[in-house]
């Protein structure tokens, strides 16, 4: 009788010590940075939207407006009447961004499937870099304000981002199979949340000198990581005579290893008739359809969860800093910097989740757990008191029960669906089904940044807290069909030891 494979897994967790090299790291830590840069200038436009909002509103009806710019120059340049029409410009600038952003998704998956993911990633860092140093600096410096001009350069800003993320999934994937998954994209997920972090700081160091010199920074240190990119990054194991994932056959343990956590058949477990794909089959598979990875298990209801926790993942990001300022009356440059602590809860919370996930063999439990906690946790940071201290304690309980589970369905997940048995580890897939997930999340988010801005501006910032509730219960509500099936699992292979016992 062959031994269960639930009893065969930890061989496999072993495996991914002893077949890490230094072309791993080194794939780790370049993709890892080329995406921090990448959320770091996404995360300067949020740190200084005070700045840009006085810029374009007129000084009698702006205290701050004088220490920005000489007095004579805002009857002409000004954008709007005051400060409400402005905030709600900047909401419509993170939906228009979003929405583009989600189109690119969708079309970047599938070129990154077809193109070399490298030169897809550095041009797609190199030319965002020049259309944010346009927005935010070219723009200042030459006193040029124009509200299509701003949008026409945030939808190609958000299209050129889009070629990130599924673009970095997919070398990830390539290069780290299922043994520890959980733990390594839970870690490396934290791209984002360092990006932040990085993006803030630099933002907060320069802001004084006004917030063109952050884009400037930001945009500039973007470019230069775009061209090491091109010219270090390596997209696969074969550019250096290593065996890729679906090739490795040394035994049973590295078999599993490249197994997916999602199955499209409840009684694999004990399935002894499981085999992969051939090592010596001559013909590359072709990459898959847009509508097979929609109709690959799990992808569909993970990616409407993901809309959901995106959308309040993102409100975070875009807004946090300004309802800092908003409703405390802090400094720009300290809520900056205290809105650290929500990326700081995320990094921590993706990695701990994915580790616990990596030893139960499942996800979805592991993620209803910490929504159920997010929900109190949002209601306890919407009452939160006038202190820097309380405030950072509990923003930093609310990114990791938020920010862990998003890290986890973005990277971890994406990669567990797009080398399922149905695609029998084809790393044709993993870009495009990243980018179906990464691209849904993306709309959700794009109208729930105008929602957030609606919902401040009529009834108040405690509003926007019940809203962002009522979208992390949705989240649970996709994902609990998900729960149920893992659930079963967990019972099956309880069963199953207790056979074998």
């Amino acid at each position: 009788m062959a031994m269960p494979r639930i009893l065969q897994r930890q061989p496999a967790n072993r495996s991914l010590v002893s077949h890490c090299t230094h072309h791993h790291i080194a794939v780790f830590l370049l993709t890892f940075f080329s995406y921090s840069l990448l959320h770091a200038s996404r995360k300067t436009f949020s740190n200084v939207k005070v700045s840009i909002s006085s810029q374009w509103t007129p000084s009698y009806l702006n205290t701050t407006a004088l220490e920005l710019q000489p007095y004579e120059l805002w009857n002409s340049s000004h954008l709007f009447p005051n400060a409400e029409d402005a905030t709600l410009f900047l909401g419509t600038l993170d939906t228009i961004f979003l929405f583009s952003y989600a189109v690119g998704l969708f079309v970047s998956g599938i070129v990154g499937d077809r193109l070399n993911l490298r030169w897809v990633l550095s041009f797609g860092m190199c030319s965002s870099a020049l259309v944010e140093f346009a927005f935010g600096t070219l723009t200042e410096w030459l006193h040029f304000y124009n509200k299509w001009f701003y949008c026409c350069l945030w939808v190609v800003n958000g299209l050129l981002q889009s070629t990130g993320w599924p673009c970095v999934v997919a070398i990830m994937g390539n290069w780290f199979g299922k043994a520890g998954r959980g733990f390594v994209f839970g870690l490396w997920s934290a791209c984002a949340s360092v990006g932040n972090i990085l993006g803030a700081f630099l933002a907060s160091c320069v802001l004084q000198y006004g917030y063109e010199y952050a884009f400037l920074v930001t945009a500039s240190v973007q470019f230069a990581g775009g061209i090491i990119v091109f010219f270090g990054l390596l997209i696969s194991p074969k550019e250096v005579g290593l065996p890729e994932l679906g090739d490795e056959q040394d035994g049973s343990a590295e078999e599993d290893a490249n197994k997916p956590l999602i199955s499209n058949n409840e009684e694999d477990e004990d399935d002894q008739n499981y085999s992969i794909q051939a090592p010596d089959t001559i013909n590359q598979p072709k990459p898959i359809g847009f509508f097979q990875a929609c109709c690959l298990p799990g992808v569909l209801l993970y990616s409407l969860a993901y809309a959901c926790l995106k959308l309040v993942n993102y409100s975070f990001f875009f807004w946090l800093p300004f309802y800092l300022s908003n409703n405390f009356g802090w400094k720009e440059a300290e809520a900056d910097q205290l809105s650290i602590w929500y990326d700081v809860g995320g990094i921590i919370g993706g990695t701990i989740q994915g580790l616990i996930s990596d030893m139960l063999q499942k996800r979805a439990p592991v993620l209803v757990i910490s929504l159920l906690l997010a929900v109190g946790s949002l209601f306890g940071y919407s009452r939160s008191p006038n202190s820097k201290p309380i405030n950072a304690f509990i923003m930093a309980i609310t990114g990791f029960f938020i920010g862990g589970p998003s890290n986890m369905i973005s990277s971890a997940i994406s990669a567990d669906l797009g080398r399922q048995e149905l695609v029998k580890g084809n790393s044709e897939a993993l870009a495009t089904v990243t980018g179906i997930v990464d691209g849904t999340g993306s709309i959700g988010a794009a109208v729930g940044q105008y929602l957030v801005s609606l919902i401040q501006d009529n009834l108040g910032w405690m509003w926007v807290f019940y809203f962002f509730i009522l979208m992390t219960s949705s989240t649970i509500l996709f994902i609990s069909p998900l729960l149920v099936r893992e659930i079963r699992l967990l019972l099956h292979e309880r069963h199953l030891r207790m056979r074998t016992g």
